[in-house]
């Protein structure tokens, strides 16, 4: 039984302003931010990981290091952010102002609609990030691991292994840099154990 110790990354510039779309733009954690990985450290006292990976884009990066207090930390670019295309820098207000087609297509299907009409379909992120679990799992079949990826990346892929229709995956809140914690069985089956945890 594999235990992922899974976070979204701390506060950014963009989360503070109005929420706005931020894929694969590599922007820096607030002082918040820095702020809340440090909380998840104090937090993660005495626990004993056998690897911590990331996202490489430094919010990711940078809040497994704080988190984690280690600078060992695995970077994988199956847990980058989704490819957000035309909705890249902006709010989910402005791109719907601008072409609301693109946002209701997504809300309707968001596993064959592309993220901001160029960027990627939630069943792409899905392939990816299970890619990596899967090797996760074989890799660390039993112990603990630290991921820290992001908000989109991270509901679809738990909305996909709870078995919820994806256009449902906004239902699911990850908080910045608060701890989820699921398992994964040697057959891959995930059982959801903490959500936006403060332990």
């Amino acid at each position: 039984m594999l235990n992922v110790y899974l976070l979204r990354h701390g506060e950014t510039k963009y989360n503070a302003d109005g929420n706005r779309y931020c894929g694969r733009t590599d922007i820096e954690l607030t002082e918040k931010g820095i702020g809340q990985a440090n909380l998840v450290n104090s937090q993660l006292q005495g626990m004993v990981f056998d690897a911590v990976y990331a996202s490489p884009l430094k919010r990711a990066l940078y809040t497994a290091e704080i988190a984690s207090g280690t600078k060992t930390v695995k970077t994988d670019e199956r847990l980058i952010e989704v490819d957000f295309g035309g909705w890249e820098g902006k709010t989910k207000e402005e791109f719907i102002s601008e072409n609301a087609v693109l946002w209701n297509n997504w809300m309707k299907d968001p596993a064959t609609a592309k993220a901001g009409g160029t960027g990627e379909s939630a069943a792409e992120v899905v392939q990816r990030v299970d890619d990596f679990y899967q090797e996760m799992l074989r890799k660390h079949p039993s112990g603990n691991i630290l991921v820290v990826g992001h908000n989109g990346i991270n509901r679809l892929y738990l909305a996909h292994k709870l078995g919820m229709p994806l256009k449902h995956y906004r239902r699911i809140v990850q908080e910045n840099s608060s701890i989820t914690l699921f398992s994964l069985d040697e057959k891959g089956e995930l059982n959801l154990k903490l959500l936006n945890s403060r332990i």
